[in-house]
């Protein structure tokens, strides 16, 4: 048996029992409104979201809701509604709903095989996405696929106002390994970085990498703006512990930026180049003799 597709049902009429469907099972999470909603999605990440809109005021709120193109990133988004006007629809999908269906066909048991593939097709976008705005050397997300979720927390920053920071770590000794041990050397130490960084971070922050020897972080919101500077301190000395590759020790010496939002910036681009142009002002620390042994320890989870 399959695993359960949890989908959220965003209705106030009952809902239907998909949990023996052919195309399940289908979980359905019913709640009553937009506000319900929003509520949900804090405790709960699921497959989809079903929006029921009986009527053409209804179809509206859900097209104006600052959180859907938020939501449709994560989930897949079928809408059901009174036949729609071409324009309607497609301002839906450009804002990611995966499809928008007649009510009077597809509510009920007959949503089950629309809500099951929309889930599918979400699924194989994302890996789709995720191939492609992925750095193959370190399994992180690339310059492309930072800029996207920063212009995403952006703009929900805009409604939801807090504290949130771009760091820029730039490094040095990636070319020494390159030269002296070849390329693989090289980028076994690129992903041991990034394991490090990813170690240091909560599961909210995002870590790029923006270049051969430059990583970006992305600290999704802090309780206090001097968090930010206490988070790179910290990212830097786990960077300057030598890293264990190919039988030997080798050191970086690292350079860090910071930007805040939204004192420095609110757009993903000007962020970035203030975080570059602090780091481009800073003066690298670290660095072991290259290929020497040094006396501390590689990390633990570097292997």
């Amino acid at each position: 048996m399959s695993a359960p597709v949890e989908i959220i049902l965003v209705s106030r009429a009952p809902a239907p029992d998909l949990g023996f469907s052919p195309y399940g099972p289908l979980i359905l999470h019913p709640v009553a409104d937009l506000a319900q909603l929003g509520e949900a999605l804090v405790r709960q990440r699921p497959d989809g979201l079903v929006f029921d809109c009986p009527d053409a005021p209804t179809l509206a709120r859900v097209a104006a809701w600052p959180g859907l193109a938020q939501a449709a990133l994560d989930a897949a988004v079928v809408v059901l509604g009174p036949e729609p006007a071409l324009a309607d629809v497609l301002r839906l999908l450009r804002l990611g709903v995966q499809d928008v269906l007649p009510r009077r066909e597809a509510w009920g048991l007959a949503m089950d095989r629309p809500l099951r593939l929309a889930v599918e097709r979400k699924r194989l976008e994302r890996e789709a996405r995720k191939a492609y705005a992925s750095d193959l050397a370190t399994g992180l997300p690339n310059h492309a696929q930072l800029m996207e979720h920063m212009t995403h927390l952006l703009a929900l920053r805009e409604r939801e106002p807090a504290p949130m920071a771009v760091l820029l770590l730039q490094l040095q000794g990636l070319d020494e390994a390159t030269r002296d041990l070849g390329p693989e050397a090289a980028n076994v130490l690129r992903r041991k970085v990034a394991v490090r960084l990813r170690s240091g971070l909560r599961a909210s922050d995002v870590v790029a990498s923006i270049g051969g020897d430059a990583f970006a972080v992305l600290l999704a919101w802090m309780d206090d703006p001097k968090d930010a500077g206490r988070v790179a301190e910290k990212l830097a000395q786990l960077l300057l512990r030598p890293f264990a590759v190919a039988g030997r020790d080798l050191g970086v010496s690292v350079a860090t930026g910071l930007a805040q939002y939204p004192q420095q910036g609110k757009d993903a681009r000007e962020l970035l180049q203030r975080a570059r142009e602090s780091c481009l002002t800073a003066v690298p620390r670290g660095r072991l003799p290259f290929g020497a042994r040094g006396t501390a320890a590689p990390a633990a989870n570097d292997e």
